[in-house]
This record gives structure tokens, sequence and C-alpha cells, in this order.
């Protein structure tokens, strides 16, 4: 199978049509290869990380269920964030992530799968991890949660339920729905030990 190609077609005339705390909403007229002209408007995004955290041991995975405005949902998780500190490692603002938003840390880290979220609206890119070797941690210093992850709760989850409860339809966050149907593919291949490792490149960021 064809791998995903970088590519860019010729780009003739860009408008910001806003500008948010964010992300902003641009235009763009772009040069095909037959020579049209087409216009196409999306929004901009500096990217995310998300982490499954799976209890081996009793087999749950770490869930939390935050309010998601745009969609008018409270929607089931996995912990997950932005990459919106500049030149901060993507492994480390995941275990960041991890820390602030359920107390956690992890001792073996891998990469579950990189995804666009909406590519045909949004740059969003996200990368999965998967954290084993769970145990309690600290949230960094300083760190406070506002807006709606003050009103965030987490429990653990058996895996089963959760890969249930995204097969009815009843869960849909994209990092959650990816990263676990993710886990799960790769431990039914019985390919968890060669998943990517934690630090493997992210071709799609590379500048």
């Amino acid at each position: 199978m064809r791998a995903d190609e970088p590519m860019k077609w010729p780009v003739t005339d860009r408008e910001v049509l806003g500008t948010g705390r964010v992300s902003s909403f641009v235009e763009e007229t772009i040069s095909t290869p037959s020579g049209e002209e087409i216009v196409r408007q999306y929004v901009t995004h500096p990217g995310a990380v998300a982490i499954v955290a799976w209890r081996e041991d009793t087999d749950d995975i770490a869930v939390l269920r935050q309010y998601r405005h745009p969609v008018g949902m409270e929607l089931v998780e996995i912990p997950a964030g932005l990459l919106d500190v500049d030149g901060e490692d993507y492994l480390l603002a995941a275990q960041r992530e991890l820390a602030e938003e359920v107390e956690l840390a992890a001792d073996r880290w891998h990469v579950l799968v990189d995804i666009f979220t909406t590519p045909g609206a949004c740059e969003e890119s996200l990368r999965m991890y998967l954290a084993r070797d769970v145990r309690p941690a600290s949230r960094p210093d300083g760190f406070v949660l506002e807006g709606e992850e003050a009103h965030m709760t987490w429990e653990w989850v058996p895996r089963q339920d959760v890969v249930d409860a995204i097969l009815a339809g009843r869960a849909q966050s994209p990092s959650l729905v990816s990263g676990v149907l993710a886990l799960e593919a790769a431990r039914l291949a019985g390919r968890l030990d060669s998943l990517r490792p934690a630090d493997a490149e992210w071709p799609t960021r590379q500048e």
C-alpha cells in the first residue's frame, strides 16, 4: 500500500478571515495541476497529542468526560492537549497532559497512531500514544484546571466496555475512537511490542 505523500499545490492568494486564541480561519486560492484555480477555506491548528493509558493487569483504560461546546455534548475522551508550548517535545507534551488531566504517569510509552482529524477543513494533526505501566502522579506545579477542564471527571473503564461503546456509536471523540481501536488492532495482531518508539519521527510535522 502506498503511503501518504507530502504535496503542496501553489497558493496564489491567501486571506486571513478571522483570528482566534488558538486557530485562524483562512481562505486560499490554489492552482491545480490542470491549471484551474480553486478556493478553499480551512482552520489553522497547532496540533495535539492524546494518550491511551492502559492498565494491563486489570485491562482498564483511563477515560474522562469533558464538555465540548461546538458539538453540544459531554464526550467520553482520553487525555489530550494542544501542542501550544513553543518547542516542546511531543512525548513531553503527552506526559504533561497525562499528569495534568488525570494525575497519572507511565513508565512505558509507544506511538499508537497518527491522524489528521478533519483534513478537508482543518490542518490539525494528532498523535496518539500508548502509555503502559501506569502509576499515580501529581499535577505539575502551578497547574490549575480551568474552563471545561475544571468540570471534567475521569475513571478507569474496562477496555472491552470502551470498545463496545465505540462500535455502538455511544462514544465519538476522534482521539478516543482512533486511539482505542488502534490499541485493539495492535493487541489482536500481537504487535504491541513492535509499535513505534515514543520518539519516532512525525513526518507530518517536520519542517
